[in-house]
């Protein structure tokens, strides 16, 4: 009785060895000896099957993404701030107090208006006093003109004596003494005819030299009113009524804002991408966007940063733009195949130099130097990749320029 359970437990075990242990063999049995073969080969082909799953986990896993050069405008992004068109402090040239009434800060100002009036003090004085000095000198001109032409007319009564005095004497008729004495009148008629002459150059530098002191006091009084050197706004109050001013006391601040400039600094690997003319345009904090033409580029670069100065001219005529307002400019330039990527992408190499890696034919890991042309807040515009490139976006900081790896590609908005 003990016997059968045994043998049916022998034979159980068995069939499930076959089964589970011996089962190609099994299969082969049971299909004949021609279909022995094909089953040699199917195991052969499940190795190597095997084989090249465990070779493929064995190779990093990186994530790609196809990218394809585009065209766009590659416009040159700098970082800078508005500055008024003109600026100037107009300050006192002389001292006095203060007679005007001050204007309000933020007034609009015409060219030519007062800002501020000194008290006249004793300057209208010298003036007149200067003016009676250059009429004393004028009045003195027909008096030393007079002399000149008495002088004149004596010197030729001279020369007429003499030249009958030596007439007469060659016939005769007159003594030598009378020929000396008529040559002695003639160099005294000529002593006093450059006498009264002198006398005529002194007359004429004492009225420029009072026309010099008239000059001067009215250059003084003029200095009394202090005007706006040009139309614009009053960036300070004026001085207030009744202080006291002294030679280069502030009066005033004047703006002109319209129109007005933006100012930023070129790199030098970007100067030869900007001149003056190009297109620009600008973006404030406030969001305001405004657009104007480059109008100054600067020959010479800053010693400290190395960047070079420009400046974008832009219509302000409702005044909505300030002076030092923080700005973002663009100025156009050329356009350039670029690829538009996450930033994330970007790596360096052992040279420190910024670049991507691709994955170039056979899955093998290249790096490839780029350029930044653009950023934004999905990603960054590059260039200096070719045309088609299938740049590693995930698993490119794991990797190194050879190495084999396996890559899964997604599109660039995942």
């Amino acid at each position: 009785m003990r016997l059968i359970p045994v043998l049916t437990a022998l034979i159980v075990s068995a069939l499930l060895y076959f089964i589970v242990v011996e089962r190609d063999r099994l299969l082969a049995f049971a299909s004949g000896s021609a279909s022995a073969e094909p089953t040699e080969e199917v195991v052969e082909a499940d190795k190597d099957s095997v084989a090249l799953e465990q070779e493929v986990a064995q190779l990093i896993r990186v994530v790609a993404v196809r990218s394809e050069a585009r065209t766009i405008d590659s416009a040159v992004v700098l970082r800078g701030e508005t500055e008024a068109d003109r600026e100037v402090e107009v300050r006192a040239e002389t001292s006095g107090l203060v007679i005007s009434e001050p204007l309000r800060r933020g007034a609009s100002v015409t060219a030519g208006q007062e800002l501020c009036r000194l008290d006249v003090g004793t300057s209208s004085a010298v003036l007149a006093e200067a003016k009676a000095r250059l009429l004393e000198a004028q009045a003195r001109v027909p008096s030393a003109q007079a002399v000149v032409a008495e002088a004149e007319a004596r010197l030729e009564e001279a020369r007429i004596n003499d030249n009958a005095a030596r007439k007469l004497s060659e016939g005769g008729f007159a003594s030598s003494t009378r020929v000396a004495s008529t040559a002695a009148s003639v160099r005294a008629a000529e002593a006093s005819i450059q006498s009264a002459t002198s006398g005529l150059e002194s007359t004429q530098a004492g009225i420029e030299s009072a026309q010099a002191l008239v000059a001067a006091a009215e250059r003084e009084v003029e200095r009394l009113s202090m005007v706006a050197p040009f139309d614009g706004l009053l960036e300070s109050k004026t001085a207030e009524l009744g202080s006291l001013m002294q030679p280069g006391s502030l009066c005033g601040t004047v703006l002109r804002l319209d129109p007005i400039r933006v100012v930023g600094f070129v790199p030098e690997t970007d100067i030869n991408r900007v001149s003056e003319g190009f297109l620009a345009g600008a973006r404030l904090t406030t969001g305001q966007e405004v657009t104007g033409q480059v109008t100054f580029v600067s020959r010479s670069a800053d010693p400290q940063t190395r960047t070079f100065r420009v400046e974008v001219t832009v219509p302000n005529e409702d005044m909505s733009i300030r002076d030092g307002q923080t700005a973002e400019i663009l100025i156009s330039s050329d356009g350039a195949a670029a690829h538009f990527l996450p930033q994330s992408s970007l790596t360096l190499n052992d040279d420190g130099v910024l670049g991507v890696r691709i994955v170039e034919a056979g899955d093998i890991v290249a790096f490839n130097a780029v350029t930044l042309l653009r950023d934004g807040t999905d990603g960054i515009w590059v260039g200096g990749l070719p045309e088609k490139a299938d740049v590693i976006v995930v698993g490119h900081e794991f990797v190194i320029e050879g190495v084999h790896v396996a890559p899964t590609y997604r599109e660039l908005d995942q």
